[in-house]
């Protein structure tokens, strides 16, 4: 595999192997000594067009730790902010010889455009309300550490589902490993159709018809940020009103298992989408979540860099100006490609959606 962009691109058995070698890269404080470098002389570029402290962040200090040399693009800094087309701007990053490239962009499929162009190994770090692949992978490895399983859990997610990359990834990747989700929030912030992504997995999905049927019993609850950056109309009345029906309180909390797992993709609004007094409280893992991505991504890193297959050869004849995509209309959202089970859409080479998406 060439480049990570969907948890359409795993399997059962490459999640589990994965999550085992992250255990190896774990606790953080001690590993550098005894890694002795494993990527050293390798290069890794982040170009992000959104705003991450997590992400980025977690995917720097993974290289680091690995022994590669890290390049940072703010792309308001690049040449992109001065008319540059996607195409030619990884074109020219290519020809520098990166070894991985992380791209996060407010369109869905950006990435998956990106990577036709470049030798590199692409990672996707989130793109438009698509998936947010290396999420799903560390929300799996912290619940997979906690109760030693996936298979036959439990999990609510609750919140804006609607907007969520987040939502999308694990509801994929859970369903992959047994696990059974199940989705909570506003009527206006549900995502038509997104069971369909646990389609062919022997988990299941189940869009809940309210907060309390969707919390019963769960062993662990996945809290979703209300994505106010990419709402474009009148969702709910109000924040106060949100959390005053749909935030996270104990009292609501109580409805799950007892010590039932708190988890977050951060960052949080508190007090719109989960209450401080969870959030900080004994059942929460969310700082846990970040330390685990770090050692997830290091093992995604060496595992991709290191791999003995061939890499593909990249689609540098496209005739210029025409959409990179080939992608049919698919369940759950967005446009499922004609030859891969991904959802990403396509997009024109500036990064601007195709067709009119």
């Amino acid at each position: 595999m060439k480049d990570f962009l969907d948890t359409s691109d795993l399997t059962p058995q490459l999640v589990t192997d994965l999550l085992d070698r992250a255990e190896r890269f774990l606790p953080l404080t001690t590993i550098a000594d005894q890694l002795g470098a494993p990527l050293r002389g390798k290069h890794l570029v982040t170009l992000f067009s959104e705003a991450s402290t997590r992400t980025r962040t977690s995917f720097e200090l993974a290289a680091k730790r690995l022994g590669m040399k890290v390049v940072n693009i703010v792309v308001g800094m690049s040449s992109l902010a001065k008319g540059e087309t996607l195409r030619d701007t990884i074109l020219t990053l290519d020809a520098m010889m990166p070894d991985v490239v992380v791209v996060r962009h407010a369109v869905a499929g950006v990435p998956h455009f990106m990577a036709r162009f470049s030798k590199a190994h692409f990672i996707n770090a989130g793109d438009g309300e698509h998936e947010h692949p290396t999420q799903a992978l560390l929300d799996a490895f912290t619940l997979r550490r906690h109760f030693g399983r996936l298979e036959g859990l439990e999990v609510a997610i609750l919140g804006d589902i609607c907007h969520s990359r987040v939502a999308r990834s694990n509801v994929r990747l859970l369903a992959m490993m047994g696990a059974h989700v199940r989705l909570g929030g506003p009527r206006t912030l549900r995502a038509p159709g997104i069971e369909h992504f646990a389609n062919g997995w022997s988990g299941t999905v189940q869009v809940s018809a309210s907060l309390r049927e969707a919390l019963t019993n769960a062993d662990a609850v996945m809290v979703l940020r209300i994505q106010q950056e990419r709402l474009d109309g009148a969702f709910f009345p109000s924040l106060g009103e949100y959390f005053a029906h749909f935030g996270l309180t104990s009292e609501r909390l109580a409805w799950a298992k007892p010590n039932a797992l708190v988890l977050h993709p951060g960052p949080i609004n508190r007090e719109v989408e989960i209450a401080s007094e969870v959030a900080d409280g004994a059942q929460s893992v969310i700082q846990k979540q970040v330390t685990h991505g770090v050692a997830v991504r290091m093992a995604l890193l060496e595992w991709l860099v290191h791999q003995e297959a061939t890499p593909r050869e990249p689609a540098l004849r496209q005739t210029h100006g025409q959409s990179e995509s080939g992608h049919q209309n698919a369940p759950g959202g967005g446009t499922r490609a004609a030859t891969t089970p991904t959802y990403a859409v396509s997009v024109t080479e500036r990064g601007q959606p195709a067709h009119g998406l």
